[in-house]
């Protein structure tokens, strides 16, 4: 994302997620603390019919289904970039330093910091680590 400002253009970069935090949608907890709420006060003289219930419980199932896919999703994208990472070792690449210029230099290893969506793997490129969102192009070795 770049910012101009008057006389002068300043960068910053942000780096991808493979996550989103959002308050306006329901989650599993949330539904279900509405089924059991609807149960609890629900008309006595009138209650709900079985197929609502099961229809119900279906999509509380499919609900967990998907948040479980989501999960699932999130690993895979945080071992593909691993792999990609990997990928790079022994690779001439270009990429933009912390001051906006650019540098280049061979990938001599990579750092995987811990699991999750937010760590994102860096080159070591010259004993500097470079995350990889900042590489901007990757060439093979010169012989």
């Amino acid at each position: 994302m770049t910012t101009p400002l008057i006389g002068n253009v300043s960068t910053t970069t942000t780096t991808a997620s493979s996550t989103a935090n959002r308050t306006d949608q329901m989650g599993k907890d949330t539904f279900l603390k509405l089924l059991v709420a609807q149960m609890r006060y629900q008309d006595p003289s009138n209650p709900t019919s079985s197929s609502e219930f099961m229809a119900q419980t279906a999509t509380f199932t499919q609900v967990e289904k998907l948040e479980e896919i989501a999960s699932q999703n999130a690993e895979l994208l945080t071992l593909q970039r691993s792999l990609s990472a990997g990928a790079l070792v022994g690779h001439n690449v270009s990429y933009t330093d912390t001051e906006g210029t650019t540098q280049t230099g061979t990938v001599s290893s990579v750092k995987v910091a811990g699991a999750g969506a937010e760590t994102e793997p860096q080159a070591m490129v010259g004993g500097v680590a470079v995350p990889l969102g900042r590489i901007t192009e990757v060439a093979l070795p010169t012989a």
